[in-house]
């Protein structure tokens, strides 16, 4: 009997160092960034065997083969449409700034800039419901909408009429709903009703466990995006939910939040990102009609889509180009503020170097372990001469930067990780001067709701605060 007991020992410690040693030779053969690399590495060491579990099921890019297989058939039909290719529009404003990013656009993905001839900035809840609403009872042909969140409720509601009515008179409704984010409404009475209504309700990237075993199961579609008839878009950082009836008792105020509704070009451009989602989640294909996709207006935006499959870092390449490339200011707003180093160092440098950078945050976040990651930030950029401001007028959820007056970036990314890096994200960059005006004063309204974080306050905080912020910097990586 103990000779048993001793042959298992020796075998599970046999077991034990294969798995850890397979698991570390595997993460220091990908050449992930240092960070990374040492996050992972202290979780495997410090959680035996559940660290090195972890790791197999969230820590590499895997979008499943099927998935894989969609996307690259997707390449040749996406990039065939009007509207794509490498034309340089002119003239495209914004200088150096706009057409470095215009050429990053053009050599990463095909696609140049996109026109319109109407682009509204909707900051508040009833106004972009008040016109998404008019736009879907005015639907002709079909309504696209893809979302991270669907919470029922408030003006939900009336939104959810407003689409069984245009069932019932022949618009073809389409919802691409993440699983992890929605995952009550899609096991709800009101999926069930717009379903009996005619809407196809589509979940994306459903969080099962044996899916693990192909693919990675946190990898999440976090765009917001509606499109309708192909002709009218609307993107931001909105989900499909109420703020007056969406996570009342976080304690954190009402969700603020920003959306951009475009015509012309550029919603066909929009609508191109919504097919790609599409098909690479159901094999079925639904681009936009090729007439809708020519160009006829003088106004340019740019559709930066990003994710695994299409765009993989081109948001952070963005990022940096507008960050490396500014001269005067640069004004930054995101819910979660959780940076690769490489866009901490490029904010770092660019207020060393005489640019003004503001960076507004929420107050109190609805996210802890983000809002303690977060914090680990604030004396290195306070150190570079960064200012750091607290809104307090509900949780700041808009995702907006400002570079210069030139180059606005409006959209569903957060300057986290996992934004940059993991989820199907949309962002625009505007480039017109009325544009960057509009975001210029939304940002504007946001500072006027916020205070400066003094770097004499910050340095007054306790030593446990600061143990737990610079626990949450290791594990940043992973958040």
């Amino acid at each position: 009997m103990e000779n048993l007991q001793n042959i298992f020992g020796i075998l599970v410690a046999v077991f034990y160092w294969l798995l850890t040693a397979g698991v570390t030779a595997r993460i220091i053969a990908l050449r992930n960034p240092v960070s990374v690399t040492l996050a992972w590495l202290l979780v495997i060491f410090i959680v035996p065997v559940v660290g090195a579990v972890l790791y197999l099921l969230f820590g590499e890019l895997n979008l499943g083969r099927k998935r894989a297989e969609r996307a690259a058939n997707m390449v040749e039909p996406y990039l065939s449409l009007p509207g794509s290719g490498t034309a340089l529009p002119a003239p495209l404003p914004g200088g150096e700034l706009t057409r470095a990013v215009n050429q990053l656009l053009i050599t990463q993905v095909g696609i140049a800039a996109q026109s319109y001839s109407d682009l509204r900035l909707l900051d508040s809840p009833d106004a972009i419901f008040d016109e998404l609403c008019q736009d879907v009872r005015s639907a002709q042909h079909s309504i696209r909408i893809e979302t991270y969140i669907w919470h029922p409720g408030g003006r939900v509601d009336e939104l959810v009429e407003a689409l069984v009515e245009a069932c019932g008179r022949g618009v073809s409704v389409s919802l691409l709903i993440d699983h992890a984010g929605s995952r009550s409404f899609l096991g709800s009475d009101e999926r069930k009703r717009l379903e009996q209504a005619g809407v196809q309700v589509v979940a994306a990237l459903p969080v099962r466990l044996w899916r693990a075993l192909a693919s990675r199961i946190d990898l999440r579609l976090h765009r917001k995006l509606i499109v309708i008839d192909d002709r009218i878009a609307y993107t931001g950082s909105m989900n499909i939910a109420d703020p007056a009836h969406f996570k009342q008792d976080a304690e954190v105020g009402q969700w603020v939040d920003v959306m951009l509704r475009v015509d012309g070009q550029a919603a066909a451009g929009l609508a191109k990102v919504f097919a790609w989602d599409w098909e690479v989640e159901t094999g079925e294909r639904r681009l936009p009609e090729p007439e809708v996709m020519e160009r006829g207006s003088s106004d340019w935006l740019m559709v930066i889509p990003s994710g695994p499959g299409i765009g993989e870092d081109l948001i952070s390449q963005t990022v940096l180009l507008g960050i490396y490339r500014a001269n005067h200011r640069i004004i930054i707003s995101t819910p979660y503020f959780v940076p690769s180093e490489t866009i901490l160092d490029a904010l770092c440098q660019a207020a060393r170097r005489g640019v003004r950078v503001q960076l507004l945050v929420p107050r109190r976040n609805d996210s802890m372990m983000v809002n303690w990651a977060s914090r680990s930030y604030f004396g290195e950029l306070l150190d570079a001469g960064v200012e750091i401001l607290l809104f307090d007028g509900g949780l700041l959820h808009s995702k907006a930067m400002l570079m210069d007056n030139q180059l606005a970036l409006v959209g569903s990314v957060n300057l986290d990780i996992r934004s940059l890096q993991l989820n199907f994200e949309l962002t625009v960059a505007l480039t017109s001067p009325k544009g960057c005006s509009e975001v210029a004063a939304l940002l504007a309204s946001y500072r006027a709701q916020s205070e400066q974080l003094l770097p004499e306050r910050w340095a007054q905080r306790s030593r446990a605060a600061r143990a737990l912020e610079r626990l949450m910097y290791f594990m940043s990586p992973l958040l």
